[in-house]
């Protein structure tokens, strides 16, 4: 019998019972500890990571209202949300160095199973998450039902895509970077909603901060608590437009350094995101590119694209640059480009699929201009990156894509300035969450003319909703209109299949 007060769970929501002890009796002197919610990620075969962070009062100094004392957490998962079958537990200490975060590696449980988890701290018990673990690495297991979407600005617009994804009830979500914003929007400038500090994000306070507000959202609660997530940042969650050691520019001043900035940033990432022990930063280093398997059916390659890169070239933006053609260039770096690489050459999975941030293939306009950030600022990079699935042998490689608020459906070419060269795989771009406000409806895709492999695009925000068997994987553009109004409903867009063994984009 679970250790737990049942009767304070409802699935997927916060329930601030204020002081529940075994018994019912109030005896926390700690105010709910539980209004951040819980999250789980990076699913193995037998186990799964289960996150919480305590804090009671989410805003006050970026410590959540907690005491500078440790605090004990308890956890328990079962397989059902009543928690009447409990199949493991245990307790962990949270710690004001790492502000009462938790996350817990659980092992031990069946593969391609479905679970549900909480938390118990000072008498008072979580939400409910369900999440899920991955297929046996020798096994296909079910068909997966995955989504994913990137870019939240929370002063763009209300979180109506999480809410949406999480009625989904997908079996995995990948979140592709920018889950936060450092900056804010000028005072004259219209927002739905305002962030509390106005500063621009430089100190862990801050950062923590910010995680905070943008985890109060019930919304993106609901989406955490219903799968298990695969997430990776991109360059908001530091400084925008970073890469590696190098700034954008030099404002704001930073009188502790730029290392130290980003230590704070990828302290605070960590904290607040659902990722295992190994991913824990060293200093302005941090551990994030890794390989999940699931099952037989996919290979998810997560990618870090900003602190590896090579500089963005000719001063960034969008431009003809023939520097950015150079050879030494590299976007994931020349470590990160050969672990991808030979993760390919293992051919572990049906589904090679590529979780990364900024856009893929090549989209130059009618003067050979195109984006400086994304992989068109680093060509050889990218080449090197095909060719390389293509001469091991990859059969179904399938990148995702965050970063440019807009939706976008590619076939990869082999040779991109040849109409005639074959597809040799796909690139699925997902809207945003809210960044860039409301969409617009849009007729045709930019830049098509000169570039015939772009075959969707859409304003609207949003996520990709896709269906993954042995045989084929049914995508969907799922949007809605508005986000700046809640409760908006969510529509297809524009629907694909990509079939087993034939890179590229069919219509069903």
């Amino acid at each position: 019998m679970s250790k737990f007060n049942r009767r304070t769970f409802v699935f997927g929501t916060a329930v601030a019972v204020g002081a529940v002890a075994l018994g019912g009796r109030a005896t926390a002197a700690l105010p709910y500890p539980f209004k951040l919610g819980v999250a789980s990620g990076d699913p193995l075969p037998d186990g799964v990571v289960l996150w919480t962070r305590l804090a009671p009062d989410p805003l006050e100094n970026g410590n959540g209202g907690m005491p500078t004392t440790a605090t004990a957490v308890d956890w328990e998962v079962a397989t059902d949300d009543k928690f009447t079958n409990v199949v493991k537990n245990g307790q962990v200490t949270a710690v004001y160095a790492d502000a009462h975060s938790v996350h817990v590696e659980v092992h031990g449980l069946q593969p391609d199973y479905e679970y549900f988890y909480r938390f118990r701290a000072a008498g008072h018990i979580s939400p409910v998450g369900r999440t899920r673990t991955a297929p046996a690495f020798d096994t296909f297991g079910r068909d997966l039902l995955m989504a994913f979407t990137s870019c939240a600005h929370y002063e763009d617009g209300f979180y109506t895509v999480y809410r949406r994804m999480a009625e989904e009830r997908p079996g995995l979500i990948l979140h592709l970077g920018d889950y936060i914003y450092e900056t804010s929007h000028k005072a004259e400038d219209p927002c739905p909603r305002r962030h509390q500090n106005k500063e621009e994000l430089t100190t862990l306070g801050a950062y923590r901060q910010r995680y905070a507000e943008y985890k109060m959202d019930a919304d993106l609660q609901a989406a955490h608590a219903v799968a298990p997530w695969l997430v990776v940042p991109d360059d908001h969650e530091v400084e925008n437009n970073y890469a590696a050691g190098k700034r954008d520019n030099d404002k704001p001043s930073l009188p502790d350094g730029w290392a130290k900035r980003r230590e704070a940033a990828y302290k605070a990432y960590y904290e607040n995101m659902p990722l295992r022990g190994g991913a824990k930063p060293n200093g302005d280093k941090i551990q994030l590119y890794r390989r999940v398997r699931w099952g037989r059916l996919a290979t998810f390659h997560m990618l870090d694209t900003r602190q590896y890169r090579s500089d963005q070239a000719c001063g960034d933006g969008w431009k003809y640059c023939p520097e950015a053609g150079d050879p030494s260039r590299s976007l994931p770096g020349m470590a990160q480009e050969n672990w991808l690489l030979d993760g390919f050459s293992q051919r572990q999975g049906t589904w090679d699929v590529i979780g990364q941030q900024v856009f893929f293939a090549r989209r130059a306009d009618q003067n050979g201009a195109s984006g400086m950030d994304g992989w068109d600022g680093y060509p050889a990079s990218r080449d090197r990156i095909q060719k390389g699935w293509v001469q091991r042998g990859v059969r179904n490689p399938v990148v995702l894509t965050g970063d440019v608020h807009r939706a976008w459906a590619n076939d990869l070419k082999a040779d991109y300035t040849n109409p005639g060269s074959p597809v040799v795989g796909t690139e699925l771009v997902t809207s945003s969450v809210s960044s860039g406000g409301n969409g617009a409806d849009t007729t045709g895709v930019p830049d098509q003319a000169g570039n015939p492999h772009l075959k969707f695009y859409s304003q609207h925000r949003g996520y990709v909703r896709a269906k993954v068997s042995q045989t084929k994987m049914d995508v969907d553009f799922r949007a809605v209109k508005k986000v700046t109004v809640r409760g908006e409903p969510v529509t297809t867009l524009r629907s694909y299949v990509i079939e087993e063994g034939r890179p590229g984009l069919q219509t069903p």
